[in-house]
């Protein structure tokens, strides 16, 4: 194994994004690609090494940067300064993440007919955009993300297959959204799995998040278990 990392610079527009590119240099390419799209702190070091991890399965990983440059946020009000121009323009959003898989497309690491895409809470809400956006992707995988459609935004028909890992009593997305969430995946006939997780809350596979009242609860049976449906999912679009 070869173990191989880069920053990668990409354009959305007039804003300058630096994705973190991690492969094994060792395995013939090129390789089937994952992006993983980062909560709303911004492409943290935990992301970077999700990806690593990723990589040493032999897949060319790619945790974009939905704020530019490289921004991430500590405190609650930098983290959603950061995310609610975003969440307020869906539209932008999804320019920012397609913007991102077509930087990965173009790699040469990546064979640009097996790419998948993953996201955690508002990265999350990202890869399900993505999907709805009608991007050619084989899979989408929310990881205790947002749910809730976006108004008024063109979309194009759902080709990617899609997981969401949810947590039951996650008050970000409560019941009413997951039932929205159903009914328009069906309605859209996509190929679609929602794994609810009971007496889990939001982050449930961060081990930072312990704030209960919030709805902030690590939960390691859920994010074993969760870890396990991605692989699985991966396998099946990526093989």
């Amino acid at each position: 194994m070869a173990l191989t990392e880069k920053i990668v610079d990409y354009p959305d527009a007039d804003t300058a994004c630096k994705g973190f590119l991690a492969w094994d240099d060792a395995r013939p390419g090129p390789l089937p690609a994952v992006l993983i799209s980062h909560a709303w702190g911004g492409r943290q070091e935990v992301f970077n090494q999700k990806a690593r991890d990723l990589a040493r399965l032999g897949y060319a990983v790619f945790a974009l940067d939905m704020y530019g440059e490289g921004r991430t946020g500590t405190t609650v009000e930098e983290c959603s300064a950061l995310m609610q121009p975003l969440v307020a323009d869906r539209a932008l959003l999804s320019r920012r993440i397609n913007a991102a898989l077509a930087a990965v497309g173009g790699l040469p690491q990546v064979d640009s007919r097996r790419i998948a895409a993953m996201g955690y809470c508002f990265g999350g809400l990202c890869v399900l955009d993505l999907a709805r956006s009608g991007a050619k992707v084989r899979g989408v995988v929310s990881i205790h993300g947002l749910l809730k459609a976006p108004a008024g935004v063109a979309r194009a028909p759902i080709v990617a297959k899609v997981l969401v890992l949810h947590g039951h009593d996650d008050p970000m997305a409560p019941v009413e959204d997951v039932i929205g969430f159903e009914k328009e995946m069906t309605a859209a006939n996509v190929d679609w799995q929602l794994h609810a997780y009971g007496r889990t809350k939001h982050a449930f596979t961060d081990p930072h998040a312990n704030n209960p009242d919030l709805g902030l609860l690590y939960n390691p049976d859920a994010e074993r278990r969760a870890y396990v449906s991605l692989l699985n999912f991966l396998e099946e679009v990526l093989r």
